[in-house]
């Protein structure tokens, strides 16, 4: 049964995180078994020839430790947004693609800056942003989850290696913030509960009617008068009747 709710699981929501994850290893296998060098078509700041790494850039990483330490928060991060924000995931990574390569390539160093770091700060950085501005309580779960797994990630938008492209994070974390801003209306809403039985309301059930249609827990519920049955009390008098000797 087709529904409009962002929050379903389809093969896409799998399918494509999947395929970022098998393209740059892909890419990477490519370039040990034909023994390419891929680094030019990184982003080199400055050069206009440089700008063709914001579209091949997040493909390349310079070795096994750099391309397993990317996997895994691509893939995590990529699935949480394809799942949670599915009317915006293609908005999301095209635009935040352009923008974390081109500001990457206006403030960062001579050097030709690659892997998929970038897009890996820009997915933390909308996926937390957006949950505290949504104010949905799942998605304000899911920032806080972001912070709790990802929070050490903060420390690399600072050039405290000079062998790590922190320009890079950085732009990607601001382009994540900027379309969490940019998207701020757009709030994905949770399905509606379902029930067994089919004459159950949800308007009946107290509990419910704490959340409203977009899954937010609502404390003060407006008053509302509760009808009381009248309860008749029928007494029925009968003669006690004195035993004669």
């Amino acid at each position: 049964m087709k529904t409009s709710s962002p929050f379903v699981f389809t093969t896409g929501t799998i399918g494509y995180p999947l395929l970022f994850v098998l393209m740059i290893w892909i890419v990477f296998w490519a370039e040990l078994r034909f023994n390419l060098d891929l680094a030019p078509f990184g982003i080199r700041p400055g050069e206009l020839i440089g700008l063709r790494g914001i579209v091949f850039s997040p493909f390349m990483h310079s070795d096994i430790k750099h391309l397993f330490n990317n996997t895994i928060p691509l893939f995590i991060l990529s699935l949480a947004l394809f799942y949670f924000y599915r009317p915006l995931r293609w908005k999301v990574l095209l635009i935040g693609l352009v923008t974390t390569g081109l500001i990457t390539w206006l403030i960062g160093r001579p050097a030709n800056h690659i892997g998929a770091s970038g897009i890996i700060y820009l997915l933390a950085g909308f996926l937390f942003f957006k949950g505290v501005f949504s104010k949905n309580y799942r998605l304000v779960a899911l920032s806080l989850i972001v912070v709790f797994v990802y929070g050490g990630l903060i420390w690399y938008v600072t050039p405290i290696d000079p062998k790590i492209s922190w320009e890079g994070h950085l732009a990607g974390l601001v382009s994540g913030l900027s379309l969490a801003v940019l998207f701020k209306k757009d709030v994905a809403k949770p399905p509606k509960f379902q029930w067994q039985s089919p004459d159950f309301k949800e308007s009946d059930d107290l509990f419910m009617q704490h959340f409203d249609e977009n899954g937010n827990f609502v404390d003060n519920l407006p008053f509302q008068d509760v009808e009381e049955e009248e309860t008749v009390f029928n007494y029925i008098y009968i003669e006690k009747k004195e035993d004669k000797a």
